[in-house]
C-alpha cells in the first residue's frame, strides 16, 4: 500500500525528544583549540592600532591573530554581480576599516573557551570613528562612503529591466495610488547558533559545519584553499534551524582552516547568541515605492515597483534578493503593464542574506498593500477588487507582465475557500456592529493572496538507494534537512515505491564523503528535486529487479526537474486593535495553501505553521534596528521581539492540491509559503481596523507604539 499522501508521524522526532540531537558544538574533537573572535564595538572606523601582547600572554592562549598576520587576499563580493571594489578583509589590518558593530577584528586561539573569552578583555584597539551610514536613503546620498575605492555606496543596480519613470505607464488610468512601504530588517534567530570546526590531515581538510548546503560549503572551502573537492570533507550533523541564513559559509568559518594550519592543531568555534544576532546574516531590508493604476470600477491597468535593498556592510546574497522580488512583482494579478527597478546599497550594518521566502515575501507585501490602498481609494471591498483582477485558473503555463512563467494556479478558488472558512461576511458584519457601537477595540480583517516560486535553486538533486541482502534499504540524499522532515518523507517515498516498511529504511545525508553531490536545502526545493530523485532511483531499482527480489541491488542518479514551481494560496487574518493603547491581538488566521501534490500532510502542516509564525512575527513584532551611529538596539532576545505561542492563535489550515507537471511527484514547495501569505494579511488587517480614523497605512512591525502614534496623529 502506498504511503504517499498519508499523515505519517515524523520518524526523526524520537531522537530529538529522547537522547537529543548531535550538533557541531556537541562533537568531541581531540586536541582542538577554541577560537574566539573579538568584535568591533563601532559601526564605522579606521583601526589606528591594535595591542594584543597582553592577550598573547594570557593563561591558555596559544595564538592571537590580527589582519596584519593574514596573507590571503581579501574576499571579493559574492556572485560577481556587485561593485568588485567592495572587498572584505579577513580581519582589518592596522590602518584598515571596520564597517559594522560585531565585525571580527582579532582571532584568539585558546585551550578552553573561557580562556579565550577572558583574553578578549586584554586586547586594546584604538579606533578613529567615522560617520555611520544607516539605511538606504542615507547610503544613496554618497556623503560618507564605506568603500572609498568604489566611489559610491551603490553595490548593484538592475539596468535594462523596465526602468521607472515612463509617464505613459499610467496613461488611461482613472485612479493611481502611490505608497512607500518598508519591509524591515529581521534577524533569523535559529535555535542553534553558528558553529564550525576544522582539521587538517596532510592536505585533506575536514570541516564540520552547521549548514543547509554541505556540498556548496565544500566547494567554497576547496576554492579558497586551492584544493580539489575530493580533498575537502564537510560534515553537517544535526542542524538546529537555518531559515536561509546558513546556506553558505561565513568569514569566521572560512578562516578556521587557515588558523588550524597556522597552529598545527584542529580548531573549533561556536558563537554566542549575541554574536549570532549581530553576525548571522539578517533578512529583508527593503524600502519599496509602489504605484498601482486602474479604473474606478476596480480593474488594474498598470503597476510599478521600485526597490532599494539594504546589503549591509558587505555584499552577500541579500543584496540580490531583488531578483526574486522582481520575478514575483505582479503576484496573482493579470496586470497588463508593469515596471520594476531596483538598487542595492551598502550600509554600516550586519550583511543581509536569504531569509525564509527570500525576496518573494517582499514582493507579496508590496503588491498586497498596493491592492488594499487601491480598494480604499475607490471605496470597494478588498476581496472584490482582488476577485476582479486575478489571473483566471490555468493548468498551462502563464506568462506575467514581468516575463515570469507560472506553471498552474487557481487563485480565485483559494480566496473563495479562505473567505468561506473564515466566515468573511460574518466578520464584516461583526466589524460594522462594533464600529457603530464605537467599541474602543477595533476589529480588522486582512486578506492576502500570494504566489511564489520554489525549486528554482540548483539544477537538480542526487539520490542513491541500496538494498542489502536482508532487504534493509539505505537512501542517500543530497538535500540537507534542518527541521523539514526529510528522513520521514524520503522513507515514505521509498517505502511506497519498493514495498519495504519504513522501519527498514535508513536515510543518510550531510556528509560529502558519503554523498558525492548535492544541492542542499533552500528555496523550498527539497521535495520536488530531492524527493523526486529518490522516487526515480527507486524506479531504477525496480527495473533492475525485473519483478523479482530487490535485495542486493543499488542505483543512484542526479535528477533535474523540468522547471521551478509556483505554489499559491490565500490567507485571512483577523485582529483586534485596542485604540487606547495600540495593542494588536491576532484573533484568527485562516491559511489556504496549494503546494501541488502533498506527500505528507503532517509535514506540510508543520511547515505552514512555522512559516506563519515567522510571517506574523514580522507583521507584529520583529525588527532589527540601529541608532543613527550604527549601534544595534535589538541585539539580544531581551530587546528583539521574538514571537512565542502567547502571540499566536492556532492556524486554521486548509489544503488545495493543484499538481505541477514539472516533476514526477507533482509537488510544489511549502516551506516558505507561510511567511509570504501571513505577513501582508496581518498588516492589512491592522490597517483595516483603523480605517474609520482615516489611517491608510502603517509600516511593519505594527507594534503598540507605532499603532498608537498613528492613531494620535489621525485624531483631531
Amino acid at each position: 500500500m502506498s504511503l504517499l499522501g498519508e499523515r505519517v508521524k515524523r520518524i526523526e522526532d524520537r531522537k530529538f525528544l529522547t537522547t537529543g540531537g548531535t550538533y557541531v558544538d556537541d562533537l568531541p574533537l581531540e586536541g582542538a583549540l577554541w577560537v574566539t573572535y573579538l568584535r568591533s564595538t563601532v559601526a564605522h572606523a579606521r583601526v589606528d592600532s591594535m595591542d594584543v601582547d597582553e592577550a598573547r600572554n594570557a593563561p591558555g592562549v596559544v595564538d592571537v591573530v590580527t589582519g596584519d598576520d593574514i596573507d590571503m587576499a581579501p574576499l571579493p563580493p559574492d556572485f560577481g554581480l556587485y561593485n568588485d571594489r567592495m572587498t572584505r578583509p579577513w580581519l582589518p589590518r592596522t590602518g584598515g576599516k571596520v564597517r559594522y558593530v560585531g565585525e571580527p577584528v582579532v582571532a584568539i586561539l585558546s585551550e578552553t573557551r573561557s580562556q579565550g573569552i577572558d583574553a578578549q578583555e586584554l586586547v586594546v584597539i584604538d579606533y578613529d570613528p567615522l560617520p555611520a551610514v544607516v539605511g538606504v536613503e542615507n547610503a544613496a546620498k554618497d556623503e560618507t562612503l564605506l568603500f572609498e575605492e568604489a566611489g559610491t555606496n551603490l553595490a548593484f543596480e538592475m539596468k535594462g529591466v523596465a526602468p521607472p519613470g515612463d509617464p505613459a505607464l499610467f496613461e488611461g488610468c482613472e485612479v493611481v495610488i502611490r505608497g512607500r512601504t518598508v519591509n524591515q530588517r529581521v534577524a533569523p534567530a535559529p535555535l542553534e547558533v553558528r558553529a564550525a570546526a576544522s582539521r587538517w590531515d596532510g592536505d585533506h581538510l575536514t570541516q564540520w559545519a552547521s549548514t543547509q548546503a554541505p556540498h556548496g560549503v565544500r566547494d567554497k572551502f576547496a576554492k579558497q584553499y586551492d584544493l580539489e573537492p575530493d580533498n575537502v570533507r564537510v560534515i553537517a550533523p544535526d542542524v538546529g534551524g537555518g531559515f536561509g541564513a546558513k546556506i553558505s559559509a561565513y568569514l569566521e568559518e572560512l578562516l578556521l582552516p587557515w588558523l588550524a594550519r597556522r597552529v598545527g592543531r584542529p580548531v573549533r568555534w561556536t558563537e554566542t547568541r549575541s554574536e549570532s544576532m549581530l553576525n548571522l546574516g539578517h533578512g529583508r531590508g527593503q524600502l519599496q515605492e509602489v504605484e498601482l493604476g486602474g479604473t474606478r470600477d476596480g480593474k488594474f491597468l498598470a503597476y510599478r515597483l521600485t526597490v532599494d535593498q539594504d546589503c549591509g556592510a558587505y555584499c552577500k546574497v541579500g543584496g540580490l534578493m531583488v531578483f526574486s522580488t522582481r520575478l514575483m512583482a505582479t503576484g496573482v494579478y493579470a496586470i497588463p503593464k508593469a515596471e520594476y527597478a531596483c538598487r542595492s546599497w551598502v550600509t554600516n550594518t550586519t550583511p543581509t542574506v536569504a531569509y525564509r521566502g527570500a525576496g518573494r515575501p517582499e514582493a507579496a507585501a508590496a503588491i498586497e498593500r498596493a491592492v488594499d490602498l487601491f480598494a480604499a481609494e475607490i471605496g470597494m471591498d478588498p476581496a472584490e477588487v482582488r476577485a476582479l483582477n486575478f489571473i483566471p485558473p490555468f493548468d498551462e503555463p502563464h506568462t506575467t507582465a514581468m516575463g515570469t512563467v507560472y506553471d498552474t494556479g487557481d487563485y480565485a478558488g483559494a480566496l473563495r475557500l479562505a473567505m468561506e472558512k473564515a466566515d468573511y461576511e460574518g466578520l464584516r458584519a461583526e466589524q460594522q456592529r462594533r464600529r457603530e457601537a464605537a467599541d474602543p477595540v477595533a476589529l480588522g480583517i486582512g486578506l492576502s493572496v500570494y504566489v511564489e516560486v520554489t525549486g528554482g535553486a540548483g539544477a537538480g538533486e542526487w539520490a542513491g538507494v541500496s538494498v542489502d541482502d536482508g532487504g534493509k534499504v539505505t537512501v542517500r540524499t543530497g538535500t540537507s534537512p534542518h527541521g523539514q522532515g526529510h528522513e520521514t518523507a524520503w522513507a515514505q517515498i521509498a517505502s511506497s515505491k519498493l514495498g519495504v516498511p519504513m522501519s527498514d529504511i535508513t536515510v543518510e545525508h550531510g556528509d560529502t564523503d558519503i554523498i558525492p553531490m548535492g544541492g542542499g536545502t533552500m528555496g523550498s526545493r527539497s521535495l520536488q528535486h530531492g524527493g523526486a530523485a529518490v522516487a526515480k532511483v527507486c524506479d531504477m531499482i525496480l527495473e533492475k529487479a525485473e519483478g523479482g527480489p530487490i535485495a542486493g541491488l543499488s542505483a543512484d542518479a542526479s535528477v533535474a526537474a523540468a522547471g521551478p514551481t509556483f505554489p499559491f494560496g490565500a490567507h485571512v487574518a483577523v485582529v483586534e486593535v485596542d485604540t487606547e493603547t495600540g495593542l494588536v491581538r491576532l484573533r484568527q488566521l485562516v491559511a489556504v495553501d496549494d503546494a501541488g501534490t502533498i506527500v505528507n500532510p503532517t509535514l506540510a502542516d508543520g511547515q505552514v505553521h512555522g512559516g506563519v509564525a515567522q510571517g506574523v512575527a514580522q507583521a507584529l513584532l520583529e525588527e532589527f534596528s540601529y541608532d543613527a551611529d550604527g549601534n544595534p538596539l535589538t541585539s539580544t532576545l531581551a530587546d528583539y521581539a521574538f514571537v512565542s505561542a502567547t502571540e499566536l492563535p492556532s492556524v486554521d489550515r486548509f489544503m488545495m492540491e493543484t499538481p505541477t507537471p514539472n516533476n514526477e511527484l507533482g509537488a510544489k514547495g511549502i516551506g516558505e509559503s507561510g511567511t509570504i501569505g501571513a505577513t501582508p494579511a496581518v498588516q492589512n488587517a491592522v490597517v483595516d481596523a483603523l480605517a474609520p480614523l482615516g489611517i491608510r497605512h502603517i509600516d511593519m512591525p505594527t507594534t503598540p507604539e507605532r499603532v498608537w502614534r498613528a492613531i494620535q496623529e489621525a485624531r483631531p
